[in-house]
Parts: C-alpha cells; sequence; structure tokens
C-alpha cells in the first residue's frame, strides 16, 4: 500500500485473524478453463473438505445446485471462507458461461483480488476476455493460472503471450513448467530458484522439492532476469537498484511484486493442472503474497444520500459500518439470504442497519457463514469480512447497508440488458399465484432476468441473457418451486435507433373546466454511435421553463424511449436536446410537462427515421480440421461474419460475428455438424441494423401482435 494513504487502523478485540491476513479473491475464466476444479482443490488443501469434488461427476462442493451437476457448469457464485498459512481466504467460484455473467459482475465488484484461470490450450478465450474487462472495471488485480498443462496441445508460453497480446497486461512468469502434456509433473520456482514436484497418487498433497533439472537451469536464469527487468520498468526501488548493478535478495522482489500488481502495472503468471492434483498449491502462496488485504483497498468511495457529493470511508472495525448487499439467494430452510461484504465496522446479529435506497431500517436476524449452500452461525461480523444476513426483507443486489446517523451510498454495480425474451403462463390456473411468486424470488436473485406483462397480450414476458439463462430459469420453477409452466419460443431483444436528426415542438393543452393543464416542449435528437445510450442534455436557458419542470421533461423522455415508434421495442444511441417550451402559471404541472415531452419524443422519432437494430453475437468455435468447412458453411448460411481463423495441430479455432436470432439451437446444429467434436461459446457483441427484408418481418409480426 503506498505510503501516501496509509493510516491508522484499529481491530476488534473479537476478531480472530488479522485485517491485514484477510484475502477476499475471486476464480473467473471462460468456460471450461477449470475454475471450479481449483476451488475444489484450493478447499482441500486448505483443509476445508476432507474429500475432494469432482465437476464431471457432478460432486464439486462449489456446484451445488442440480442444475450445475448435471450439466457440469456453474451458474451462480458460490461463497466459502478457508484458511492458508494464518490467512482467511474469502472465497468465490464465478461462473464463465456468459449467459451468467451478472454474477462476475457482482461477485468482482466486492472482492479485492482474483484469479484468472485460463486453459493451456485454448489460451486467452472470448469469456477470459469479458471477465478481464469486468475486473479492470473495478480495479480488481490479478494473478494469473494457465490450467490444464497436463492436456495434449498446451503450451504455456502461448498463453503468456495471449494475455500480453489479447488482453494488453504486462505478464510476468513466476514459473517454468517441467515437462509438457502427459509428462507434466511439476513447476520450477523461478525466485526461489527450486523445482517442485507433485505426485498424483498423493493426490498432490506432498510436495517434492528438488534441485532444478539441468536442462531448465538456463531458461530459469532468463525468467529470473526477465522478472527483475519487467518490475524495473515500473518500480522506482528495483529500478534504482538495476542503476546501480546492485542484485535484489527475494524477499526485495516479492514486495516489489506485490506493489505492481497492487498497482495493476503486471500480472504473475503460475501454471499447473488442478485436475491432476500438480501446483495448486502455489496459487495459494501467490494469493497469499501478492494479492491485496482490505487494508490495501483503504478507501471506499460513495455519496452522502443527503447531498449527493462525494465521500469515503476507511477500513477499520471501529469505524461506522457500511457494507455491499451483492447477492441475493432464497434459502428453502432459512429464507432469503443478503450476501454482503463488510468495508468498514462491525455487525452483530439482531443488530438494525439502515438501507439509504429504501430509507428503511431492518433488523439483521442471523449472520451466516456460506460454505457453498451450507452455512454456520456467525455472533458478529468485522471490516472487510464476506457473510450472508437472514431478515432483511427489502434489500436487493448492490443496495448499501450503513448506520442511520453516519449514512453513506456506496457505489453500486450495472449489469447487462437481456438480449433474449419468451412468454410464459402456467398450466393451470391453480399455478398462477405460485408462479408470479417464483419469478419475483427467482427476479431478485438475477438483476438480468427480468419480468414483465404485455400490455396488449396480456401474457408474462421472461427476459434473460441467453437459451441457457432461460431454460435454466424454466428448470428451476420446476424442480425448485414446483411449478409448472408452459413457454413460447425464445424472441430476440430487439432495439429501434433513428436514422437522422429531427425536432419536435409540442404542446399538452387540456382545458376542462377550472384548472387546466398545459406543457410545451421544444426537443431535438441527433443518432449517436451504438452503444451510446439514451444521454439527455437541457439547453433551456432565461427561465423559459421554471427548473422543477426539467425532471419530470427528462422523465417524460425517459419513459417515452422504451417503447419505439416503430415495432416497440426500446430506442437506443441517441442524444436529445432540450431547447425550450414555455409555461403557464396556473395550468402547468409536472404531469403535463412529462407528458408533453413524451409525445415530443414520439413526434421527434417519427421524423427522424426509425430502424431496427438486432443483437450480434461473438460466436468462438472449436473444430477438427476436417469439419471445418461445414461449420464455416453453416456460419455463413446464419448470416454470420468469419473474423478469424487460427489452425493449431489438427485443431481449427474459428471467431465470427452472428446476429443472436439465427443462432437459436446452435448447440444441436454444431453437434450434428461436427459429430459432437465441436465446442463453441458465445457472447453478446453488439447491435447491428437488421436487414431491409428482416425488418419489414418484424414490424409485420408485431402489429399482427
Amino acid at each position: 500500500m503506498p505510503n501516501s494513504v496509509k493510516k491508522e487502523y484499529k481491530e476488534a478485540p473479537g476478531r480472530t485473524v488479522p485485517l491485514a491476513r484477510v484475502r477476499n479473491i475471486g476464480i473467473m475464466a471462460h468456460i471450461d478453463a477449470g475454475k471450479t476444479t481449483v476451488s475444489e482443490r484450493i478447499l482441500y488443501y486448505t483443509g476445508k473438505n476432507y474429500k475432494m469434488g469432482e465437476v464431471h461427476e457432478g460432486t464439486a462442493t462449489m456446484d451445488w445446485m442440480i442444475q450445475e451437476q448435471e450439466r457440469g457448469i456453474t451458474i451462480t457464485s458460490a461463497a466459502t471462507t478457508c484458511t492458508w498459512k494464518d490467512h482467511k481466504i474469502n472465497l468465490i467460484d464465478t461462473p464463465g458461461h456468459v449467459d451468467f455473467t451478472a454474477e462476475v459482475e457482482r461477485s468482482l465488484r466486492v472482492l479485492d483480488g482474483a484469479v484468472a484461470v485460463f486453459c493451456a490450450v485454448g489460451g486467452v478465450q472470448p469469456q477470459s476476455e469479458t471477465v478481464w474487462r469486468q475486473s479492470k472495471k473495478y480495479n480488481v488485480p490479478i494473478i494469473a493460472f494457465v490450467n490444464k498443462m497436463d492436456r495434449t496441445g498446451a503450451d504455456f508460453y502461448k498463453v503468456v503471450e495471449d494475455i500480453h497480446d489479447k488482453l494488453g497486461a504486462t505478464a510476468v512468469p513466476l514459473q517454468i513448467p517441467i515437462g509438457k502434456e502427459s509428462s507434466f509433473e511439476g513447476v520450477v520456482d523461478v525466485l526461489e530458484k527450486k523445482a517442485l514436484y507433485f505426485i498424483e497418487e498423493e493426490l498432490g498433497a506432498e510436495i517434492h522439492v528438488k534441485e532444478i533439472p539441468a536442462e531448465l537451469k538456463e531458461q530459469t536464469e532468463k525468467a529470473y532476469k526477465y522478472i527483475v527487468e519487467c518490475l524495473a520498468e515500473v518500480d522506482d526501488h528495483i529500478m534504482g537498484m538495476f542503476l546501480e548493478d546492485k542484485k535484489p535478495d527475494v524477499k526485495t522482489i516479492k514486495q516489489a511484486i506485490r506493489r505492481r500488481v497492487l498497482a495493476g502495472d503486471i500480472v504473475p503468471v503460475v501454471c499447473g493442472s488442478a485436475f491432476k492434483y500438480k501446483a495448486v498449491q502455489p496459487v495459494l502462496d501467490s494469493v497469499v503474497e501478492y494479492l491485496p488485504s482490505p487494508i490495501d483497498v483503504w478507501e471506499i468511495k460513495g455519496t452522502d444520500p443527503a447531498t449527493e457529493l462525494p465521500m469515503s470511508r476507511h477500513v477499520g472495525d471501529t469505524e461506522p459500518f457500511s457494507a455491499l448487499a451483492f447477492k441475493i439467494m432464497n434459502d428453502p430452510h432459512v429464507g432469503k439470504l443478503t450476501f454482503f461484504r463488510v468495508y468498514s465496522g462491525c455487525l452483530e446479529k439482531g443488530t438494525t442497519i439502515f438501507n439509504p435506497r429504501t430509507k428503511r431500517r431492518e433488523r439483521i436476524g442471523r449472520i451466516l457463514q456460506m460454505h457453498a449452500n451450507r452455512r454456520d452461525d456467525l455472533d458478529q461480523v468485522f471490516s472487510g469480512d464476506i457473510a450472508a444476513a437472514v431478515g432483511l426483507r427489502n434489500a436487493t443486489t448492490g443496495d448499501t447497508l450503513c448506520c442511520e446517523d453516519k449514512q453513506i451510498i456506496l457505489e453500486s454495480m450495472k449489469f447487462p440488458e437481456p438480449v433474449i425474451s419468451m412468454a410464459v403462463e402456467p398450466k393451470t390456473s391453480g399455478d398462477r399465484d405460485k408462479l408470479y411468486t417464483a419469478l419475483g424470488a427467482l427476479s431478485d436473485e438475477d438483476p438480468t432476468f427480468r419480468i414483465k406483462t404485455d400490455e396488449d397480450t396480456g401474457q408474462t414476458i421472461i427476459s434473460g441473457m441467453g437459451e441457457l439463462h432461460l431454460d435454466i430459469i424454466r428448470d428451476r420453477l420446476l424442480r425448485e418451486y414446483k411449478v409448472e409452466a408452459n413457454t413460447g419460443k425464445p424472441e430476440v431483444a430487439y432495439r429501434e435507433t433513428i436514422c437522422k436528426a429531427s425536432e419536435s415542438n409540442t404542446k399538452f393543452v387540456r382545458q376542462s373546466g377550472g384548472r387546466g393543464q398545459y406543457g410545451h416542449v421544444i426537443i431535438s435528437m441527433e443518432p449517436r454511435p451504438r452503444g451510446y445510450g439514451v444521454i439527455i442534455e437541457n439547453k433551456v436557458v432565461g427561465g423559459r421553463i421554471p427548473k422543477e419542470f426539467i425532471k419530470p421533461i427528462e422523465k417524460g423522455l425517459i419513459e417515452a424511449s422504451t417503447t419505439g415508434a416503430l415495432a416497440g421495442y426500446p430506442v437506443v444511441d441517441l442524444h436529445i436536446q432540450i431547447l425550450d417550451g414555455s409555461y403557464h402559471p396556473v395550468d402547468s404541472s409536472e404531469l403535463a410537462f412529462k407528458i408533453a415531452a413524451s409525445m415530443a419524443f414520439k413526434d421527434a422519432s417519427k421524423k427522424a427515421g426509425m430502424i431496427i437494430l438486432e443483437p450480434i453475437m461473438k460466436v468462438e468455435i472449436t473444430t477438427p480440421d476436417e469439419n471445418m468447412g461445414d461449420v464455416i458453411g453453416d456460419t455463413s448460411s446464419r448470416r454470420g461474419q468469419i473474423i478469424e481463423v487460427e489452425t493449431k495441430g489438427n485443431t481449427t479455432k474459428i471467431l465470427a460475428h452472428s446476429p443472436l436470432s439465427e443462432l437459436f439451437g446452435y448447440a444441436t446444429a454444431i453437434r450434428s455438424l461436427s459429430k459432437g467434436r465441436a465446442s463453441y461459446s458465445m457472447e453478446p457483441s453488439h447491435f447491428e441494423k437488421v436487414p431491409v427484408e428482416l425488418q419489414k418481418q418484424i414490424v409485420e409480426k408485431e402489429k399482427i401482435k
């Protein structure tokens, strides 16, 4: 931690582990890189579990949901706590599948550091890039673990190169693999200059320390020099020693690595094979040595609820209590669980806390230490802890929990908009109430799962991040909530935007005896690039519209933008200016200006020429060479655009952009094309204008509805 921010903090008498020895970390990666297996090994080696769970057998502790066990994937982030070398590690295992990206987003928001797991064969994959961007957004320092070193085609140095080239990070290998593919035995610790071997039959529990093999000594020296050179470029202390031709000792180098990791300048890279029990303990050593404690994060930024001005807190058990609720889970045994990270102060069970968003007090009934879906009761939690509370009825993801007399609103998180929707209805009228209760509970848990009622048809529409996301929701309705529901075909969540600039001069006037309604606004709107959203700028001068009516105008414009004039989809990527207007001293009201603004929006958007945008997915397909032609042909037939084709050995990796509407049922199609040998992953990339013919079909379809 830089000296400029080093301040005094106090610890409560009941604390068992000093704050400096606490680590809040997450395991993040692309799907199938081995995150959950790494987590299982960590729990075993730290003594938290006495038996190793396996993802492929459906026995992984962190994949506790039945849907996770059946599919062999992580769906919900699971939290647990373990101990390594007198350090307390709060660990969150996050999903790799892009449909559950919100789980990664909210976990990274409350974590201090992360271990990014990369497949030694696949390298940096699309979802690796997504989670990397998310971690950078929250300034989370990272250690990279190159997993699956025992696999055919494993290439440690290619992955290091990938991290450098594709992620723009200064990747610094701290280890060298001993052997490769099926002959992978262990790693060379470059700094300590020793070889570490892990015996599979011993489940890797014993580390056999030996001399570095002769053939790797020169390589180890090169790697050592590279570490010092990388540090000299970013660390003044090492640079000074480098210029004076002094050789830093191992302790000095490790301290410099820690400083630069916390600053986000370098990413230490280690390697191993979690499945084969090799080199997982050095990952824990790296977590303890290089990732931050809550003290290193120190200043927690937020805003004052009363003035909306920036304010901050710092860590310490004697500071005013503040925490962030980052996850809601409905537990069949204890009810609604609110996961929270304590940033400052302490919290005892039975205490009353305050929620600045709802402006309500809430009593903490119980505090639980979670171990995946198992739980232990706690009497108290301290600064830097992650726990779950029972009894918070009104808290939701992103809420701040604090003292009523020392309020603060901590920075929350933003979640992506859903890209796919479908209609859902109960099979029997008796299931109706149960269905809405279940959907409400699932919506509380998942910020990317939305429910709305179609005003025209009366149908309940559920929206999510992909086919798998909605499939899991449907499965959970039946298994957890015992609700049988009929669902329609999935539908794409299109957007609308404008083609050219336009203006509207709109008056809303109503006279019905007595006080009337009068609102008059002049607005302009201009198209903006994809991803811009909707930005409103107030250009009214001279009090032509009183200040108290500006907010209702903005609200009217935002509400109107949720329903486009073309096919009823949300309107995006435009800049609106409130130019002018007029008011009546008696008849003007907030409602009148809100209605006038809504009318002006619809008028201006029609003049601007509307078009429909569709979500484009970034698809990465890995296929055997002999199926490459068929896969590329199929991608092109789905209006796909091939971006990159990379052949490695007898496997080809194809990167393409394809409209989501063409990718329904793609899992079955790709299986059929390659006899089950190809795999793929996809994530939302951007929105593009739909072809003219398709736009006509979409508009006609909406009219029929």
